[in-house]
């Protein structure tokens, strides 16, 4: 066989056969048709590509260039049939050390998986992020990026101290611009500011973050993951496990404390899958870690007829943790592999909605109906899901300001419906997502409105269904949702930073009207 004389091309085209896989992401209801994909492999390239790619005319309406890390947006904002070219940063996944900067530094095409498989044994250190593997971190990060860590050590942009960004000016011309949190020019500490939370691909191609004080996770974590058959369960129950889950975070948000850092999933199931799941994480260098895992079981499982026993099925983006109905204790890395889910190639929907107090009567019987006890109840789903985590603690309490502004809340929902490509039932999958959804929040117009018990929507799981009069009765634009009060400012930012709007989507920050 002979070997390359030399380096492959990086701009993938039609007709090579890594395009069909080079022009979707894990959400394989988005599927583009660019007229090449680029593959970045350093920021110079990053800044000669997406000059390059201006220049060019399109023949086509496929007019946007989209930026891709890892491939994860839930949406059609990287892969829609309007996109004429993706610059994908995933080569450039290096992790360092830089002591100029004095701080870790972290392209933008890694993955989750870099930092906890290369930071960590390096250094000891990670960042507080997500639990799937494969998320990159160039929109994880500039989304606010939280996982099992954030209880106990805030959100990965709480540590964020500067950021390279591919930015075009007024006249098209590229330029690599770095930003830092303490930068003596304002409009750069707005830059830097924009991308700690402000959403992935709105104001440049990012190319590298680097972070300062970085936690350390704990030596070992108590892990434990438990279900519940559906069949055992009556509306009082259900009741009672949904408002003892919210109780309990409500009560316990103090990240000092063993019950403040202790981090949980609860898997609401439609009827179908068979089981309601829970997976809880706790650190046990904190010698009350045993002992918080063990209130808190009580408090969910300990006041419902159904008996807990082991997960025997998928849950969502999770995998049956199996033989973990008695709580384990595992050093963290080990924990955070055994945790570590991608879910399937498939197609997906999802919603999302932040909490601020515990879930009233009226939403979880909502809930309730909607998994499949009153209405759906012929629906035939498995992976149908309100995936409901902790929050808080942590979170809640930042160092600085940041553009996540959902910083008083206890809990996270993740609204979540799976199906394979060409199944003939994915307007009924649809179709329960949103009526789900609109029935929990019935009381606010269909969604999570800013003030009172709900405090909207999470940009890293975006929903275009916000946009839709359909699906948000409120008085509050998808804007409001994901940013509040911050949205003025962002839109400042785009508009000093990407005058021109070149990275555009349905639910991009929009430019100041002239």
């Amino acid at each position: 066989m002979n070997e390359p004389t030399a380096q492959p091309t990086t701009t993938v085209r039609p007709g090579d056969k890594r395009y069909p896989a080079l022009s979707r992401g894990f959400n394989q209801r988005w599927i583009a048709r660019p007229d090449y994909v680029r593959l970045v492999r350093s920021p110079e390239e990053v800044r000669t590509a997406l000059a390059g790619a201006l220049k060019e005319g399109s023949a086509t309406d496929r007019r946007r260039v989209t930026v891709r890390s890892g491939g994860h947006c839930y949406e059609d904002f990287v892969c829609g049939e309007d996109v004429r070219v993706i610059l994908d940063v995933s080569p450039m996944h290096g992790i360092s050390f830089d002591p100029e900067m004095n701080a870790y530094c972290v392209e933008a095409g890694a993955t989750n998986w870099h930092v906890y498989s290369h930071l960590y044994p390096l250094s000891g250190r990670a960042l507080p992020g997500g639990s799937c593997y494969s998320v990159g971190l160039g929109g994880h990060i500039t989304g606010g990026g939280f996982g099992l860590l954030s209880r106990q050590h805030g959100l990965t942009v709480d540590y964020l101290y500067a950021v390279e960004v591919a930015v075009v000016r007024g006249d098209h011309s590229v330029e690599l611009v770095v930003a830092r949190r303490d930068d003596s020019d304002p409009e750069l500490r707005e830059l830097l500011w924009a991308h700690t939370g402000g959403g992935g691909g709105n104001f440049g191609v990012v190319t590298r973050f680097w972070f300062r004080g970085l936690p350390e996770p704990p030596r070992q974590v108590l892990l434990v993951g438990l279900a519940w058959d559906w069949a055992d369960f009556s509306q009082a129950d259900f009741r009672q496990l949904v408002t003892a889950y919210g109780e309990y975070f409500r009560d316990h948000q103090d990240p000092e404390t063993a019950p403040g850092k202790l981090f949980a999933m609860l898997k609401l199931n439609h009827v179908s899958n068979g089981q309601i799941g829970l997976l809880a994480q706790v650190d046990v260098d904190d010698p009350e870690g045993p002992e918080a895992m063990r209130d808190f079981i009580d408090a969910v499982d300990g006041r419902i007829s159904p008996v807990s026993k082991a997960m025997t099925v998928p849950m969502g983006e999770h995998p049956p943790v199996v033989h973990m109905d008695i709580p384990r204790v595992m050093p963290w890395l080990t924990a955070t592999q055994a945790l570590n889910g991608s879910g399937e190639n498939r197609c997906g929907k999802y919603k999302s909605a932040y909490l601020r107090e515990p879930f009233t009567r009226r939403q979880i019987d909502a809930m309730w109906a909607y998994l499949g006890k009153e209405k759906y109840k012929d629906y035939k789903n498995k992976q149908a899901l309100i995936q409901v985590d902790s929050y808080g603690a942590a979170i809640n309490r930042p160092a600085r300001d940041t553009a996540v502004r959902q910083r008083d809340s206890i809990l996270k929902l993740q609204y979540q419906v799976y199906w394979t490509a060409q199944d003939a039932n994915e307007p009924e999958h649809i179709s329960w997502i949103r009526d789900i959804y609109k029935a929990t929040f019935a009381a606010t117009g269909g969604v999570p409105t800013i003030g009172g018990q709900t405090d909207g929507c999470y940009i890293c799981y975006p929903d275009a269904d916000l946009n839709d009069p359909r699906w948000n009765g409120s008085d509050q634009r998808w804007p409001t949702l994901y940013y509040k009060d911050a949205y003025s400012r962002l839109r400042a930012v785009k508009k000093r930073w990407d005058p021109n709007n070149v990275f555009r989507h349905r639910q991009s920050i929009e430019p100041p009207v002239a």
